[in-house]
């Protein structure tokens, strides 16, 4: 299974600053749904988190739906997304 590179991102959970791995955060194997990212001991394709997002979805309510997702893994993939697209780093 091949993870995604080891670059820490920040996320909150419960209100805590935590570091994340992005091996934490997401996996691909090309032996399981294509090789699409999923979150990282899941079934649950990043993708949907986003899907739900753009539908004026809450974080919340993706979370009841996929309790096999964490919060500190949802907050991180957002987290790193974000890093992503601005070129900034997380306090």
């Amino acid at each position: 299974m091949e993870s995604a590179g080891a670059e820490p991102s920040a996320s909150a959970d419960s209100g805590v600053l935590v570091a994340m791995k992005a091996e934490e955060l997401f996996e691909r194997d090309p032996k399981k749904l294509g090789g699409v990212a999923v979150f990282a001991g899941t079934g649950v394709p990043v993708e949907f988190l986003f899907q739900f997002l753009e539908d004026d979805q809450t974080l919340e309510t993706f979370l009841d739906h996929f309790p096999t997702v964490t919060r500190a893994q949802a907050q991180g993939v957002v987290g790193a997304s974000r890093d992503l697209l601005l070129g900034s780093k997380s306090p």
